[in-house]
């Protein structure tokens, strides 16, 4: 489900449709006033500089050369211990730390799974079912949204066409009047040139 529900139906119904010319210069002012899209805005403030780790700087170096990972988790903790005669105190020591905490560690990892084998489906049924519940809200809500959208457009739409004669009628009023206006100054620069004439005839 989109995030993003987008309506062009609050556009005017009864406006005429655009001519290409229109189209075209609208189009030349949205992108003059855009401008540089790939630029940061003058007003926007400077991004603070990265504070990567040694490791993170270093991964991203290997990512930036294309050369293949290397290293990774060291399983040589996971392999058994070994005690060879030659072996020190300390030596023996340490393995035998090593082996108590991979123990320890293995026995922590066996509740857990334990646990999740027992708990876990009904962990996972009940988030699933609270998700769900969720999930039902918020359909519940977009689809009262878009009803409520949708009478609204019907509503603007319904009053625009009622009015779209009357706004037919003034338009051609205003046409009309702005003619007449046109005529009536047409008229009088005929009468002054003609005035003119006339007394520039009388003089002569």
């Amino acid at each position: 489900m989109s995030l993003t529900n987008a309506s062009h139906d609050s556009l005017p119904y009864i406006d005429r449709p655009l001519t290409p010319s229109t189209t075209s210069k609208a189009t030349a002012l949205i992108a003059a006033e855009l401008g540089d899209t790939k630029t940061p805005h003058h007003s926007l403030p400077p991004l603070p500089p990265p504070n990567f780790s040694p490791f993170v700087e270093q991964e991203l170096e290997r990512i930036e050369k294309s050369l293949p990972f290397t290293g990774g988790i060291d399983a040589s903790r996971y392999e058994p211990l070994t005690l060879a005669v030659q072996d020190g105190e300390d030596e023996y020591k340490q393995k035998l730390q090593s082996s108590y905490a991979t123990t320890t560690h293995l026995q922590h990892r066996v509740t857990n799974l334990t646990l999740l084998s027992n708990f876990g489906q009904n962990a996972w049924l009940i988030s699933n079912s609270q998700t769900e519940g969720v999930l039902a809200g918020l359909e519940t809500e977009l689809k009262t949204l878009k009803e409520e959208t949708e009478a609204l457009n019907r509503e603007r739409k319904r009053r625009q066409v009622e009015v779209q004669p009357e706004m037919e009628y003034l338009e051609k009023k205003w046409q009309e009047s702005v003619g007449r206006v046109l005529e009536i100054e047409v008229a009088s620069e005929m009468v002054f040139r003609e005035t003119l004439e006339r007394r520039r005839a009388g003089r002569a």
